[in-house]
């Protein structure tokens, strides 16, 4: 219960909408319960004229205007319930999202490396759309159920308290039965819920990867590690709903069985004239109008539990805090010069299984020079541009900008001064213009034309049917390698900020676009801090200073042409590049950088 309380504090506004569905649902109850005294009156009526009596077709006539009018009303009071209801349950969807978004994406990178896309989306879809359903079935179902219930059982007293006592009865019974069930049927729906998440995250993982998928032909076999994980979900389902309705044909049995005592007693108190006909019918009618609040009861229940699901799943994420939080009142950080400085940075990823991944690293980048980050894969060059970004914190060591440890200032005001190109373009769906303008806030037409320019894209762009308002599909899917990445490039330019990480892509790129993305970042890198993770000896050859790593610890520092003569890595580095023969490519590969053929 306390998931589903602690979900709804995130939700406000919410009271007019519920008073509105609640009144409604007391007006539908009203209303339902005044048609027995109506039938019950006509019923006395008929009753005297079977046995002689007078009475005026006026008064049959008005009796069947007065159920015209009480069936209007609660047809008019019950769909603007409704309605009332769909747009608070819209309005609490819309609420509930937005905070879970934004939530969501003040989380540390940690967390999103490890869950799935899809998981979080169907986790979220799942809490939202059962919690709504769960208020809106409660708000239009509970205080009709309820105002039904106690004016009944109010009515029934004033004729017997056997009678009434039978009728209360059933209540206690019924919540016993069904509580019975709850426990678990909620482990069944964390089970469902379980295999659910990791099928739709495999789901998103290979749509997003569908050409991988269609290139290696693994449609069949992605087909049937879905249908395997969904024919998992469906065989808890049948247990789940198999006991869920073994559950309710008892509780329905008992409840027919006390109804039959009900009416049966009825019936013999009748019989003996304690009751007239027309007190029979109105009893008769009020009980069994009970059944659709009982088995309602039922329907909450079951929505209340997958609610209460939902809520975990929703309230588990809300109440994960940040990893990396700002220190109260940071300042923002103010870049003068753009100078960075490593000093003495260790770091090891969560899993404790895990070996460090740097240790003690300290070297330095002074304003304007660009360095490259040399090691073997997996050696911590994107770790130490993650650890810049403080997307994870060091273990230990601390990360300086212009004399300023980076762990004081706000994070938003560090990561506005740095830039990043990525290896792989991150592009949205959407038009060029909204991608290279994904850099600033609000930038003129000018400014965004004048960052494509200097990234070598306008005049691709400009050969396009709509130019800049050309839509790119999801991740630039409709570009080419090096489209995307001018790109890329541009919106960096736009960000015009002191300091940029480069990983660099060339090595996926043709001649031509090799040439035109080169010319873009030696422009992008003009009089900026430059940290670069390279794939190519002739970029490295071009930077100001080289960083070599080896086993996770700085190995050298130095100008190219100064490691050059070292013998160490980046000299036997190019040692290979310029040695031919078989094996050669996989050396250099397992250093991330690509063979350079003459043509």
């Amino acid at each position: 219960m306390k998931p589903l309380i602690h979900m709804l504090r995130y939700a406000r506004g919410m009271g007019r909408y519920y008073i509105g569905v609640s009144i409604s649902s007391v007006v539908v109850a009203l209303t339902g319960i005044a048609v027995p005294f109506v039938i019950s009156r006509a019923t006395s009526l008929m009753v005297e004229v079977v046995e002689g009596g007078n009475v005026g077709i006026e008064q049959a006539i008005f009796l069947a205007l007065v159920l015209l009018a009480l069936d209007v009303t609660n047809t008019m009071v019950r769909n603007l319930g409704g309605y009332w209801g769909d747009v608070m349950a819209t309005r609490l969807k819309q609420q509930l999202s937005t905070r879970y978004y934004h939530h969501l994406l003040g989380l540390p990178q940690s967390y999103f490396d490890g869950e799935l896309t899809g998981t979080i989306i169907n986790r979220l879809n799942r809490a939202i759309t059962e919690t709504t359903n769960f208020l809106n079935m409660f708000a239009n179902n509970f205080f009709q159920m309820l105002l039904t219930t106690g004016i009944t059982i109010g009515i029934v007293l004033v004729y017997s308290l056997e009678l009434a006592a039978m009728v209360v009865i059933m209540y206690p019974l019924f919540m016993w039965l069904t509580a019975l069930t709850s426990k678990k049927w909620q482990t069944f729906q964390n089970r469902k819920n379980h295999k659910t998440d990791m099928a739709s995250g495999r789901f998103a993982e290979v749509i997003a990867q569908i050409k991988v998928v269609k290139s290696y032909v693994r449609e069949s076999l992605e087909y049937r590690h879905f249908a395997k994980r969904y024919r998992k979900t469906i065989a808890i389902t049948r247990k789940q709903s198999r006991y869920w309705h073994s559950m309710d044909i008892v509780r329905g049995v008992v409840l027919s069985v006390i109804f039959f005592m009900i009416f049966a007693y009825i019936f013999v108190q009748t019989t003996e004239r304690r009751f007239s006909i027309g007190d029979m019918v109105l009893l008769i009618t009020l009980i069994n109008n009970l059944r659709m609040p009982l088995f309602n009861m039922s329907f909450i229940v079951d929505n209340f539990q997958k609610a209460l699901a939902g809520s975990r799943d929703f309230v588990g994420v809300m109440t994960l805090r940040p990893a990396i939080e700002d220190v109260p009142h940071a300042p923002e950080l103010v870049v003068s010069r753009g100078a960075v400085e490593f000093r003495n940075v260790s770091f090891r990823y969560a899993s404790a299984m895990q070996k460090p991944v740097l240790t003690d690293i300290s070297f330095t980048l002074r304003p304007g020079e660009h360095v490259a980050l040399v090691s073997e894969s997996g050696g911590g060059k994107t770790t130490l541009t993650n650890l810049l970004m403080r997307l994870y914190q060091p273990d230990s060591g601390e990360i300086m900008i212009d004399d300023v440890a980076i762990d004081v200032v706000q994070q938003k005001s560090l990561r506005r001064h740095i830039a990043t190109v990525f290896q792989e373009p991150a592009l949205f769906s959407g038009t060029i213009r909204e991608n290279i303008a994904y850099g600033a806030d609000e930038p003129t037409d000018e400014q965004v034309i004048a960052a494509a320019k200097a990234a070598n894209a306008h005049d691709f762009i400009s050969e396009l049917d709509k130019g800049y308002d050309t839509q790119i599909g999801e991740r630039g899917l409709k570009l080419s390698g090096g489209q995307k990445q001018r790109i890329a490039i541009a919106r960096a330019v736009l960000k015009d900020a002191p300091i940029l990480i480069l990983d660099e892509a060339t090595s996926n790129l043709d001649s031509k676009s090799e040439h035109l993305v080169q010319q873009a970042l030696e422009r992008l890198m003009k009089g900026r801090t430059t940290l670069i993770i390279a794939h190519r000896l002739s970029t490295i050859a071009t930077v100001d200073r080289i960083v070599t790593l080896k086993h996770g610890r700085v190995d050298e520092i130095g100008t190219p042409k100064q490691l050059a003569k070292s013998g160490g890595i980046y000299a036997n580095l190019l040692k290979l590049q310029r040695t031919a023969g078989v094996g050669i490519d996989d050396e250099l590969a397992r250093y991330d950088i690509a063979a350079e053929r003459k043509h």
